[in-house]
């Protein structure tokens, strides 16, 4: 199962302020820890929603918002991609973060197995395709 676990923002990831090399330090070990362990796919931080865009989609009409944001409760700062067994595997490994004063949530990702017979043969091959080319795999 893939995870995907997110990180929220919070006024000083708005504010464009960086983490401390003290904490970026800690983060390297606990990364170390996950792709030790096979669990990290992906992992990124995220710069200020004020360096970002929304693109809404709406009654067949298109309209981009640029950045920043409001609402800092809603926004994401960073995330990883985590490959475990189970949501409480993933809420194991999160439990261990370095994080302070923040909130992180944990969503599963779909698998194409999710989508039943809606994925038909076809669209799942294309996918697989297009999986295999994202990733540099052939």
């Amino acid at each position: 199962m893939r995870f995907m676990v997110i990180v929220k923002a919070d006024k000083d990831s708005e504010a464009g302020v960086l983490p401390s090399q003290e904490l970026l330090t800690e983060m390297m070990k606990y990364n170390e820890e996950l792709v030790k362990a096979g669990v990290m796919l992906a992992a990124d931080g995220l710069h200020a929603s004020s360096k970002g865009a929304r693109v809404k989609f709406s009654d067949g009409k298109t309209t981009v918002t640029d950045g920043p944001f409001a609402e800092t409760k809603e926004l994401i700062a960073g995330y990883w991609i985590f490959q475990v067994k189970s949501k409480q595997e993933a809420i194991d490994w999160v439990k261990r973060a370095p994080m302070q004063n923040t909130e992180i949530e944990i969503r599963q990702v779909f698998e194409p197995s999710d989508f039943g017979g809606n994925l038909t043969p076809s669209l799942k091959a294309r996918e697989a395709q297009l999986r295999a080319q994202a990733t540099g795999k052939k």
